[in-house]
C-alpha cells in the first residue's frame, strides 16, 4: 500500500513504519512522555495520538527528548469528533509543538462531523503545510466513500479497532481495492487475545509472545498496528514482533478462530458496524 513500510527497511522519510506506539490512556505527562521517548531510542518510528488522549504535548515533548529526528518520525494525530467545524479543525492542528503532523484522522463521524464543512478544513491543513495527509478513523466504506467524493486530497488512512477476535474483512477489502492503508487500534484486544489458546500455540512454537503473534498476523494482513504500551519492557516486546515471521499454517490457524469480540463501541459509532 501507498507509504507504508515495515521496519525491515530503512524507512523512507515521511513513510508511515507498519508498527508504531499507541498512546490511548496514556496520560501522566511524565509517563508518556518517558515512553514515546525510550520507544523511539529503542527504534519505533511511528507514534499515534489525539485530542481526545489529553497528551499530545506530551507525545511531542517526547518527540522532543528522543535522540532521533524529528524528521525520521511519523507522528499522527486526531481531531475529535465534537471539534470538526471548519475553524475547529484548522485550531486542532496546533496542540502537539511540532511543525508538520504526517497523519491528521478525524477521529469518528459523528457529532459535529459534517463532510461538506470538515473536509475542506484538512485540505486546507494540507495546502499549508501543517499536515502531509488525510485520514479518518472508525468510518465504513459507505463514509469513506464520501469523504473521498468532498476532498480533494487523497485519503491514506483509515484506522479502526481490529485483532484476531475482529478481523474485519470487509474493511481490508475494501482498503485494498481502494489503495487505502488500515490501520489497527486495540491490536490486542485491549488484551482479551492474550489468553487465547490458539495464539498461545503458535507463540510457544515460534518461542514468541502471543502479542507478538498477534501483531505479526496484522502485519501479515499488511495492516499497521499501533499497540499502546507504557512499560519498555512491553514496548520492546511489542517491538521484536517485528521479527517474527508467521507461515501459512499460523495465518489460516488464526484466521479459523470463531470468535468476534468488539472493545470499542460507543452509542454513537456508526449504525451499520
Amino acid at each position: 500500500m501507498t507509504g507504508q513500510t515495515t521496519h525491515d527497511d530503512v524507512p523512507a522519510a515521511g513513510a508511515m513504519p507498519m508498527l508504531g506506539l499507541g498512546t490511548w490512556q496514556n496520560e501522566d505527562p511524565e509517563q508518556c512522555t518517558e515512553s514515546v521517548r525510550a520507544a523511539l531510542e529503542m527504534g519505533y518510528r511511528h507514534v499515534d495520538t489525539a485530542k481526545a488522549y489529553h497528551n499530545e504535548s506530551a507525545v511531542g515533548d517526547g518527540i522532543a527528548a528522543a535522540a532521533v529526528p524529528r524528521e525520521e518520525v511519523f507522528l499522527a494525530t486526531k481531531v475529535w469528533a465534537g471539534d470538526l467545524a471548519y475553524e475547529d479543525v484548522i485550531e486542532s492542528a496546533e496542540r502537539l509543538g511540532v511543525e508538520t503532523i504526517d497523519l491528521l484522522y478525524i477521529h469518528w463521524p459523528s457529532h459535529a462531523y459534517d463532510p461538506e464543512e470538515t473536509l475542506p478544513a484538512f485540505d486546507e491543513l494540507l495546502d499549508r503545510g501543517v499536515i502531509d495527509r488525510v485520514g479518518v478513523s472508525n468510518f465504513t466504506p459507505e463514509q469513506i466513500e464520501r469523504a473521498q467524493e468532498v476532498l480533494d486530497a487523497p485519503l491514506f488512512a483509515n484506522q479502526v479497532e481490529m485483532h484476531p477476535y475482529l478481523k474485519q474483512e470487509e474493511l481490508r477489502a475494501f482498503a485494498a481495492e481502494d489503495d487505502l492503508n488500515l490501520v489497527a487500534y486495540s491490536p490486542l484486544g485491549r488484551g482479551t487475545v492474550l489468553d487465547d489458546d490458539t495464539l498461545a500455540e503458535i507463540a510457544a512454537k515460534h518461542d514468541a509472545s502471543v502479542a507478538q503473534v498477534s501483531l505479526a498476523w496484522l502485519r501479515e494482513k499488511d495492516v499497521t498496528a499501533i499497540p499502546k504500551a507504557t512499560s519498555e519492557a512491553h514496548i520492546q516486546d511489542n517491538f521484536e514482533s517485528v521479527s517474527l515471521d508467521l507461515d501459512d499454517a499460523d495465518i489460516a490457524a488464526i484466521d479459523a478462530i470463531d470468535r468476534t469480540d468488539r472493545q470499542i463501541h460507543p452509542d454513537w459509532a456508526p449504525d451499520s458496524w
